[in-house]
C-alpha cells in the first residue's frame, strides 16, 4: 500500500497523520473510510482495501497515537478520547475526501465512527461497525461489574500510571512472542496470525511515545459507550461480529439490535475479535454488498 501524510491542524499544533488511498471516485456512491482498532493501523486493512476499492474510492488512516501516525505525548496536553479521533476523522472527511462518506470501524475504530457521525453528521451517510468494543471498562459500565473487578482495574489504571511502571510491561507487551500470544486469544483461525501481521502491530509500538499512548488509553474510563452513541446516532448502523470473539461477546453485541438506528446484525462465523483480517474472504462480499446497498434513514 503507497501511504500519504496529511497535515493536522488541531489546537494550535500540526500532526502528521499517515493514510492510505485506492479506488475511484463513484456519482452514485460515497468515498469508503476504514478506522482501525486500537494496537492497529492501516495494515490491518491491506486484506480488505483493494476488494473494496472495486466497488468505490476507499481511504484508511492511521489515528494519531498509532501506525505511522504522530503520537504525541499526554504530558504536553494532548488528550486521547473519542471526541479527539472524531475531530481528527470529521477534518479527515473534509480536508482529504472532500465530502461525506461511510465510516467502516473495527473495536475502538467503530466507536470512534458514532463519534464522528454524532459530531458531524453531515459527513457520514452510514456506519458499519465490526466488532465494536462494548468499552466495559469505562466508568459507567464498571459499575455495573462485580467489585472485585472494578478494585482490580482500578488498582491496575493506578500501577500503569507509573511511567516507569507502564515502560516495563509495555517492553514485554510489544515483544513479538507477546504480540502473537495475544492473537492468538484473538483469532480464531491462527493461519491468520502471520509474521507480516506481527510487524505491523510491533513496528509502531517501538515509537519512544507509544508508552505514552498506551498508558493514556488504558487509563481512559470517561468518554461514550456505545450504547451511549447508538442511542442518538443520526445514521444508519449495521453491526458486523465474529462470532467466537473472547473478548467482546456477540451475546452483548446482539443488545445493539435494540436501536432504531441498526438496520443489520450480521455474525461471521468461526472468526474472533478482527474478522475483516481473519476471514476476509468472508468478510470482504459482505461488505460490498452492504456498500452497495441504498442507505436507510
Amino acid at each position: 500500500m503507497q501511504k500519504q501524510t496529511w497535515q493536522w491542524h488541531f489546537q494550535q499544533n500540526t500532526y502528521q497523520i499517515t493514510y492510505t488511498c485506492q479506488g475511484e471516485d463513484r456519482a452514485d456512491l460515497p468515498a469508503i473510510l476504514l478506522i482501525h482498532g486500537f494496537g492497529a493501523s492501516i495494515g490491518h486493512w491491506r486484506h480488505n482495501i483493494p476488494a473494496l476499492a472495486t466497488v468505490s474510492r476507499v481511504y484508511a488512516l492511521d489515528l494519531i497515537g498509532f501506525g505511522g501516525s504522530d503520537k504525541p505525548k499526554p504530558s504536553q496536553g494532548f488528550k486521547y478520547t473519542f471526541e479527539t479521533w472524531g475531530t481528527l476523522i470529521s477534518d479527515f472527511c473534509r480536508e482529504v475526501i472532500g465530502d461525506s462518506a461511510i465510516l467502516i470501524g473495527n473495536s475502538i475504530g467503530a466507536i470512534a465512527a458514532m463519534q464522528t457521525a454524532i459530531m458531524s453528521p453531515e459527513l457520514v451517510s452510514k456506519t458499519i461497525l465490526i466488532n465494536c468494543s462494548l468499552r466495559l471498562l469505562q466508568e459507567d459500565n464498571l459499575l455495573n461489574q462485580p467489585w472485585y473487578r472494578q478494585i482490580g482495574t482500578k488498582f491496575m489504571q493506578n500501577i500503569l500510571s507509573n511511567r516507569a511502571i507502564a515502560t516495563v510491561f509495555f517492553n514485554q507487551v510489544r515483544k513479538p512472542q507477546s504480540v502473537r500470544k495475544i492473537l492468538s486469544q484473538a483469532y480464531i483461525r491462527t493461519a491468520a496470525i502471520t509474521d507480516e501481521l506481527i510487524n505491523i502491530l510491533v513496528e509502531p509500538a517501538q515509537d519512544p511515545n507509544a508508552v505514552d499512548v498506551f498508558v493514556a488509553f488504558v487509563s481512559y474510563s470517561q468518554g461514550p459507550t456505545p450504547e451511549s452513541l447508538l442511542a442518538v446516532l443520526p445514521c444508519e448502523a449495521i453491526v458486523l461480529w465474529g462470532e467466537k470473539d473472547p473478548w467482546e461477546p456477540i451475546a452483548l453485541g446482539r443488545e445493539f439490535t435494540k436501536f432504531p438506528c441498526v438496520s443489520q446484525f450480521i455474525p461471521i462465523p468461526n472468526a474472533g475479535h478482527c474478522p475483516q483480517d481473519e476471514v476476509p474472504d468472508l468478510v470482504n462480499p459482505i461488505l460490498i454488498e452492504l456498500l452497495r446497498l441504498p442507505t436507510q434513514v
